[in-house]
């Protein structure tokens, strides 16, 4: 409605490789949200599956690498992404505690050759914003875990961390 400029949507899935629960969870949302989404498939999974040095940082570059790719392909130069807050300040903590560097996902980011941008439009809500939201408007969610790595990784007990602080600073 108050777009200064023309510009088109593409609504670009990748299937890294979900469990049929997930995929059809995943299809079924954007069905019910009349969302005409493009649906890709790769392996990823199955080839970080036995990775045992930082699968979930080369889970994230691959994936990353095939949307830029097709999005490139579809004529697309920005990407919007689903990470929330606390994926972002997530990632910064376990930057910190485990990486020794300040470094988090911004909500925006340009390629080095300012071609591409990806943006983070959820980078101010917090994910149980996002779980209230779908509660209310009734959306199936997938399932925890829905790479198949389990529940003991890094990502996770920093999750838990952001949440004993949340509990014990409310607002913070």
């Amino acid at each position: 409605r108050h777009r200064k400029f023309d510009f088109e949507l593409v609504f670009l899935v990748m299937d890294p490789g979900y469990s049929s629960e997930n995929r059809a969870i995943i299809e079924a949302n954007a069905r019910m949200m009349n969302i005409p989404i493009t649906v890709f498939e790769t392996n990823i999974f199955d080839s970080v599956y036995n990775v045992e040095n930082n699968p979930c940082y080369l889970c994230a570059r691959m994936r990353r690498g095939y949307l830029y790719s097709h999005a490139k392909e579809l004529g697309c130069n920005k990407i919007a992404l689903g990470h929330h807050m606390d994926d972002i300040v997530g990632t910064l903590l376990l930057n910190l505690f485990y990486g020794g560097r300040m470094k988090a996902m911004p909500p925006i980011l340009r390629s080095d050759d300012k071609r591409n941008v990806v943006i983070r439009p959820l980078a101010y809500v917090r994910e149980s914003e996002t779980e209230k939201f779908a509660k209310i408007r009734q959306y199936p969610v997938t399932s925890k875990g829905i790479c198949g790595a389990g529940e003991n990784l890094k990502r996770q007990e920093v999750k838990e961390l952001i949440k004993a602080w949340d509990r014990e600073f409310p607002g913070r």
